[in-house]
């Protein structure tokens, strides 16, 4: 990711230390600098030209801990690296939006966890050809070691009943568990799979396209009853914010409180959302 800079102005900046070049602060320096940044973006209005400088200036301070982070993953190639790195930063951006001085928790220890994350579920959703759920992968993974020692001891391949008893699961989702394996690994939907008159017919002929829509259909369905059963006040911050687009101050301004509160209401309301919709999954 390419480095991300943002032009300084002198109004609320008082306090601020002068830094030519963000990345190569050491990560020592970087946690007690971090900190009088994060408390000066707390005062800052979102979108204007300190507020970005402020963001952009910790995310680019910080980004010593995506890298290393990504250093426990260095045997996938460097390629691959780049594709860490790339989504280790959008952990750390998450992290850095989401973080408050209040926390009392050093924000290396509350950033690490975010940037991890998102390592992971990039793996979780790219190294499988087809998605299928979690339990579902673990349990491939279970269902492979099970087959291997029964087979070994049986001399054959065993049935389901023994892999259920063995691996403790019911014998519909070691079915299940089988028949998500195939989504591992896939073929190419170029490879030809027949011929006729006018040459050879490629999978891809017969694979309909995906709705990219169909999946936010589903949370809004899971999220509009959650929306409902929040207070008339919440339920305006979230409608100012997000359908109206207005910012925090302006929200402040319209319901007669400060910024700061504002901001305290809404991240409160999304972590209450958050955790809903996650519980539907």
């Amino acid at each position: 990711m390419t480095a991300m800079t943002a032009s300084r102005t002198d109004a609320g900046m008082a306090g601020l230390p002068e830094i030519a070049d963000p990345q190569k602060v050491a990560p020592r320096d970087a946690r007690e600098l971090s900190r009088q940044f994060f408390d000066q973006l707390a005062v800052l209005e979102e979108g204007t030209a300190d507020y970005q400088y402020v963001r952009n200036t910790l995310i680019e301070m910080n980004m010593s801990l995506v890298r290393y982070a990504a250093g426990r993953f260095r045997s996938r190639g460097e390629q691959e690296m780049e594709d860490i790195v790339q989504v280790g930063m959008i952990g750390l951006i998450k992290a850095i939006d989401r973080f408050e001085l209040t926390r009392e928790v050093e924000f290396t220890s509350f950033a690490v966890p975010y940037i991890v994350g998102e390592m992971k579920r990039f793996f979780r959703d790219t190294s499988w050809a087809v998605h299928v759920p979690r339990r579902l992968q673990e349990a491939r993974v279970q269902l492979a070691k099970a087959t291997e020692e029964l087979r070994s001891r049986l001399g054959r391949t065993p049935t389901v009943k023994e892999l259920s008893e063995l691996m403790c699961l019911p014998e519909e989702e070691v079915i299940e568990a089988r028949l998500a394996a195939n989504g591992y690994n896939s073929a190419s939907l170029d490879a030809a799979i027949g011929g006729n008159e006018d040459g050879e017919t490629a999978l891809a002929d017969f694979i309909g396209t995906q709705d990219a829509s169909l999946e936010l259909v589903e949370d809004f369905h899971a999220l509009a009853p959650m929306i409902a059963e929040l207070d008339e006040r919440d339920r305006q911050i979230i409608h100012m914010r997000f359908v109206e687009e207005l910012t925090q101050s302006q929200i402040g301004e319209r319901l007669g409180v400060s910024q700061m509160h504002v901001s305290r209401l809404l991240s409160r309301t999304l972590a209450h959302l958050r955790e809903g919709m996650l519980s539907t999954r």
